[in-house]
């Protein structure tokens, strides 16, 4: 049997993930043990897992390190990388959101100043509706930037809401709905396609059972 390379985005959304292929038939019970291993195998069912950085998970699978993995609909959406889709996990559900202090008017007159660590999703979306923007690429706490007058607004992930809040700002409006997918390696799905099917299979039905 050849070895399914798994990679798991680490955290809560990789916790929870790696439960659902558990319940699909495909455990390892070492990667419960507390260690800080990285890298986790089950012969007998023929699967390798390992943790990345979840921003990290579409590189290992476009570039084959990883047949498959499961990667944020934001990660695709705004690094675009060469793999399958294979199917929505309907989990880590959020929303891609454009957010800004509560009561802020545009002025079309000039370009909106557009604070974000999506660049690309922030310029697709205001392409989208003809608008002029001015991107500013920011990683850190994004929602400091409009209260301190560095944009006008913000184009972020939002989960509850509660940040925003806190920090009075608002949606205003939303962009699109993300949660976790499952993605496969192109060259692998040629090589692997009856294991790779088998698991999306497994994985789907469960999904249908917990309905």
């Amino acid at each position: 049997m050849k070895m399914l390379n798994v990679a798991l985005p680490k955290g809560r959304l990789g916790e929870k993930v790696y439960q659902k292929f558990e319940a699909s038939g495909y455990p390892c019970p070492s990667i419960k043990e507390n260690n800080r291993k990285l890298i986790f195998e089950n012969d007998e069912v023929g699967v390798r897992y390992f943790w990345v950085k979840p921003s990290d998970v579409a590189v290992y699978v476009e570039r084959g390190a990883a047949d498959i993995g499961v990667a944020g609909k934001d990660i695709l959406l705004e690094y675009e990388p060469d793999v399958y889709e294979l199917l929505d996990l309907d989990t880590g559900k959020c929303r891609m959101c454009v957010a800004a202090k509560k009561g802020y008017v545009d002025n079309p007159k000039r370009p909106l100043r557009v604070a974000t660590k999506f660049t690309n999703i922030a310029k697709e979306y205001y392409a989208s509706i003809g608008r002029d923007i001015d991107i500013i690429h920011l990683n850190g706490s994004i929602e400091i930037a409009p209260i301190l007058g560095l944009s006008d607004v913000i184009v972020d992930i939002v989960e509850t809401g509660t940040t925003l809040k806190e920090n009075n700002l608002e949606v205003i409006q939303e962009i699109v709905p993300l949660s976790a997918r499952f993605i496969c390696n192109k060259t692998s799905y040629g090589f692997k396609k009856g294991q790779i099917d088998k698991l999306v299979a497994n994985m789907a039905k469960l999904m249908e059972e917990e309905k």
